[in-house]
C-alpha cells in the first residue's frame, strides 16, 4: 500500500538524444554474392574508332518510306462558332456509327440461346403435364370393351327378365313381393346402363 518504492536513476544516467531509437544491425557480407557491375568509362588517352561508315542511302530510304506511308486520316471535329472551341465528334455520341455495324438489329447469341432453353423447358413441362394427366385422367373405353360390356348387360337383363316372368302371380307373399321388387330394380338399372352405352359411342372411366 502507498507510493511504490522505485529505484531513482542517478544524475549521471540522464536521457541522451536518440538513446531510445532502435538501431539496425550492421550488414554482413554474404559469400558468393554477385558484385554490382562497374560502369566502364573511356580513358582519357583512349582514341575513338574512326572511319566507320554506313552504306545506307538515307535519302532513298526516306523517299521510299514517304511513298509507302499510309496517309493519316484526319480527325473529324466540330466548332460551334467561328472562333469557338473545337471538339472531336467521333466519340462524342453525335455520329451514328453503330447503325453501320454488320450485326446491327440482329438478336444477340445469348438471347437466342436463352430463348431455346426456355422453349425446351416449356416443352418438357408440357410433356410432363400431359403424362401426368394421362396417368391420372379418365381412361377411354375401347370399342371392343364397349361391345362386350353392352352384350353382358343385355344378357343379364334377359336372365333377370326370364326369372321375373317365371314368377307366379296367384300366390303373393311378402318374400315374393320383395324379390319381385328387387328384380324390377335390377332390370331398371340395367335398362338405364344399356341406354347410356347405346347413346354414347365414346365412354371414359374416371381413375380414383
Amino acid at each position: 500500500m502507498g507510493v511504490p518504492k522505485l529505484q531513482v536513476p542517478t544524475p549521471k544516467d540522464f536521457l541522451q538524444k536518440y538513446s531510445k531509437t532502435p538501431k539496425l544491425p550492421k550488414r554482413k557480407k554474404v559469400q558468393g554474392s554477385k558484385k554490382s557491375p562497374v560502369l566502364t568509362m573511356p580513358q582519357r588517352m583512349e582514341r575513338p574508332i574512326m572511319g566507320l561508315r554506313s552504306r545506307k542511302n538515307f535519302i532513298t530510304a526516306n523517299a521510299a518510306e514517304a511513298i509507302l506511308l499510309v496517309p493519316k486520316k484526319p480527325l473529324r471535329a466540330c466548332v460551334d462558332v467561328r472562333k469557338g472551341d473545337k471538339f472531336l465528334i467521333d466519340h462524342s455520341g453525335l455520329v451514328q456509327k453503330y447503325l453501320k455495324k454488320k450485326d446491327f438489329g440482329a438478336v444477340p447469341k445469348y438471347l437466342a440461346k436463352r430463348k431455346e432453353e426456355a422453349q425446351r423447358a416449356k416443352e418438357e413441362s408440357d410433356k410432363r403435364i400431359k403424362e401426368t394427366l394421362r396417368r391420372r385422367g379418365p381412361k377411354r373405353v375401347s370399342k371392343e370393351e364397349r361391345e362386350d360390356l353392352l352384350e353382358g348387360l343385355k344378357k343379364n337383363w334377359e336372365e333377370i327378365n326370364q326369372a321375373f316372368q317365371s314368377m307366379s302371380v296367384a300366390v303373393e307373399t311378402v318374400p315374393r313381393r320383395l324379390y319381385r321388387e328387387k328384380l324390377e330394380t335390377q332390370m331398371k338399372q340395367l335398362e338405364h346402363d344399356i341406354g347410356i352405352l347405346e347413346k354414347h359411342p365414346v365412354i371414359y372411366i374416371a381413375n380414383k
